[in-house]
């Protein structure tokens, strides 16, 4: 039997390669897409997203236990930079790029910097970056660098950062997203909304730390919006927090010289004071002062007993609770506003060294006494 020629032999036709399976969609689409219609940003504004918002909501049992009530913690840290201002500045950051806008700018204590200069980006915007200097975390400085912002440093506290940035929007044409921006406090109050699809109403009392006062306004407003809505048959009691040497609107005057350890709050003139004020009067609440030491107090238990590491100033809001206590609340949401990395030389300095040891299991048996 004669051999077939190589070159007529039936090549076997390989298989098909495998595919994937598809990913399915997208379940959530960030704060712009999925609140829309609550906010006040036109349809044919595209939303600029890092798919921010949708934070878990978390029951902190050891908390609880300790005041005697529900209280969940609502995960702002969770947020693509590390802070609840990627809700503020996704709807800022779609607004400046509808209307336009070539540049934007802030001033910041740190977590405005680091969220506006990656919406920036994400929106092919230039940002520009005031900071004072010397007083913003590494954590927060490195993302705003790292995203390509023009970073700024000036003489001086963020109150006179914010007064320079202000004047320069108005002199140059560039778009202010500090939340002197009203399209800041449309997206911050989407976490409002976020609780009540959680809970299925409001809770009893909501807990914040309280630095420009854009957050509490922004809570408020979500609430207030929901309930005119006939979304939620009650109201919370707003709590807002301060640190003692920075508490302006608990002393009723501006500080001119702000001090505390929880730098993200370290501000002496708040921008939004009056509808911070309003907001907790109108809810039956208050806007109280806490010390450092207690602020590092409910840092330090909230990471160790209920397994949240934050940045100091989200501690506040917890501080604030313990020292006042839950009233006649049953449910109660302390809003955690950015992640403990975001200032990792305070985590550093408040905590036991690493312990050297020999490199040997006994020498690790007898460390650990087992």
């Amino acid at each position: 039997m004669s051999q077939r020629p190589v070159s007529q032999a039936k090549k076997k036709t390989p298989p098909p390669k495998a595919r994937p399976p598809e990913p399915p969609p997208l379940p959530w689409g960030g704060i712009v897409e999925e609140y829309r219609a609550w906010l006040d940003i036109p349809d044919s504004a595209r939303a600029v997203t890092l798919l921010e918002g949708n934070t878990p909501l978390l029951d902190a049992p050891r908390l609880s236990e300790r005041v005697g009530a529900r209280v969940l913690l609502k995960l702002e840290g969770m947020n693509p930079t590390g802070s609840f201002k990627d809700r503020g500045m996704a709807a800022a950051m779609t607004m400046a790029l509808h209307r336009k806008a070539k540049a934007v700018v802030c001033a910041s204590t740190g977590n405005t910097s680091a969220s506006a200069a990656a919406y920036a980006a994400r929106a092919g915007l230039e940002c520009a970056v005031v900071i004072p200097a010397g007083a913003v975390a590494l954590g927060k400085l490195s993302q705003a660098l790292a995203h390509g912002a023009r970073v700024l440093s000036i003489e001086g506290n963020f109150d006179r950062a914010l007064e320079l940035v202000r004047e320069l929007g108005e002199r140059a044409p560039v778009t202010v997203v500090n939340s002197v921006n009203p399209d800041r406090i449309e997206g911050q109050k989407t976490a409002a909304f976020e609780i009540l699809g959680v809970l299925g109403d409001a809770p009893d009392l909501l807990c914040l730390p309280v630095g420009n006062a854009g957050n509490i306004t922004a809570y408020w407003r979500g609430f207030c919006q929901a309930h005119n809505a006939g979304a939620t048959d009650q109201l919370p009691r707003l709590l807002g927090v301060q640190a003692e040497g920075a508490a302006p609107i608990v002393l009723g005057k501006k500080v001119d010289n702000p001090q505390t350890i929880a730098s993200a709050i370290r501000i002496g003139d708040p921008a939004s004071w009056a509808s911070a004020t309003a907001a907790s009067s109108e809810s039956g609440g208050a806007i109280v002062a806490v010390s450092d030491m207690q602020i590092l107090e409910a840092w330090r238990r909230l990471a160790a007993e209920d397994s949240v590491f934050c940045e100091p100033a989200s501690a506040a809001g917890i501080a604030g609770l313990l020292q006042e206590g839950p009233g006649d609340a049953e449910t109660i949401v302390c809003v955690v506003t950015g992640h403990g990395l975001k200032d990792p030389e305070v985590a550093m300095a408040h905590a036991a060294p690493p312990r050297p040891v020999a490199a040997s299991v006994k020498a690790l048996r007898d460390a650990l006494e087992i």
